[in-house]
């Protein structure tokens, strides 16, 4: 009697518990799994962060826990498209006076796009990673432990490969991942540090990544000192290149900017690229009630563009930060592409042109935009 063919599964494999554990209980469970480990950097060029998830010992830990657990484990070089979507797009934000959030292009355009179209290849009918985030049928839900959710990173993954996902962490902790790399005897990653969140920044921070990844001559406005202005333009000091600030920042600024102020705290409230100009003002004009986004990405069906409202949803502009409900709508009144105004009940901190503003319904996600303003008032949309 013949027996029936066991569903096959491609797991990014990053040399961490966290995806080991995923790939070991994917096993346990009946799948054939097949291991990846996605290899970023060209090392003779440059070695990765110390705690990146893409270092050459972070494939032979992946490799050696594929080995023990008996399934094949391939490196995937995916050098090329980690600069075009990834890199490239981070230092152009920075050089134009962004906060940019890589890790939503990460994800969208190499683990849950280019290695979605590989396993499909090879004939894996899943791809899993070891995200702490839950997938029910075509929907993806925060993690049951709200301390360890990532569903914030994959909001611009597309819907169409939701189905093909697996996430096996989604309703463990941490603590419970470590638990069971000792029961299936993964002792080589059990304690293991878990990598950063950006796994490509060294020591030497995103002004030293900029400069050195930028091209010939084009850091060099963003890491050149200029003016730093208070709410009404004056000039109170002098910045050390936009390329180390971002919205909301206070530290750095200098302690003549302590004596200009009178003593008051100030912060970034922005940056203009244009003028080289760094704007800092009180706390209080960091708290907005509009965000104004670009083209928005639904992971589930598209609400239908209406007037005076469209969607109501819950936004979250930062990794571990708290949401606030808002309603969302075109903002061109017709069309997502156009990007959206996003009107809060009540103020977010600090919202930075560059990250991500992303949409929840519960604790299902919704999707997402990348930020390119804020509003301190409900006024009618630009």
């Amino acid at each position: 009697m013949s027996t029936a063919r066991r569903p096959t599964v491609l797991v990014a494999m990053s040399g961490g518990v966290d995806s080991s554990v995923a790939a070991a209980l994917l096993a346990e469970r009946g799948y054939d799994v097949i291991g990846a480990t996605l290899k970023l950097w060209c090392y003779e060029e440059r070695e990765p962060s110390p705690r990146a998830c893409c270092s050459l010992d972070a494939i032979a830990d992946a490799r050696s826990i594929a080995v023990r657990l008996g399934f094949a484990h391939y490196v995937l070089d995916y050098t090329d498209p980690f600069r075009e979507h990834v890199i490239d797009p981070f230092v152009r934000d920075y050089l134009a006076g962004r906060t940019p959030y890589p890790c939503a292009a990460c994800n969208s355009k190499l683990k849950f796009g280019r290695l979605v179209e590989q396993a499909r290849a090879v004939g894996a009918e899943f791809v899993a990673t070891g995200h702490y985030v839950r997938r029910d049928a075509n929907a993806l839900f925060r993690a049951t432990h709200r301390e360890k959710d990532q569903s914030f990173a994959l909001w611009q993954v597309a819907r169409e490969t939701l189905p093909s996902l697996l996430f096996p962490l989604g309703e463990l902790t941490k603590e419970d991942v470590r638990r069971e790399a000792g029961r299936l005897g993964l002792t080589r990653v059990r304690d293991k540090e878990e990598s950063q969140d950006l796994c490509f920044v060294g020591a030497g921070g995103y002004a030293a990544f900029v400069e050195q990844e930028a091209p010939e001559g084009a850091a060099a406005s963003a890491l050149q000192p200029g003016p730093i202005l208070d709410e009404s333009g004056r000039a109170i000091g002098e910045h050390q290149g936009l390329a180390r600030y971002t919205v909301g920042q206070r530290r750095g600024l200098g302690r003549a900017i302590g004596r200009a102020s009178g003593g008051r705290p100030l912060y970034v409230i922005g940056l203009e690229a244009a003028t080289n100009a760094l704007r800092v003002g009180p706390q209080t004009a960091l708290e907005k009630r509009v965000i104004v986004t670009g083209p928005v990405h639904w992971q589930c069906a598209e609400p239908s563009p209406g007037s005076p409202a469209t969607a109501q949803v819950h936004v979250q502009i930062r990794y571990r930060g708290p949401t606030a409900p808002a309603t969302v709508a075109p903002l061109d009144g017709f069309s997502w592409a156009s990007g959206a105004r996003v009107v809060l009940e009540k103020t977010l901190r600090a919202v930075t042109p560059g990250q991500s503003a992303v949409f929840y319904d519960g604790e299902r996600l919704l999707g997402g935009a990348t930020i390119e303003a804020g509003q301190e008032e409900a006024s009618p949309s630009r």
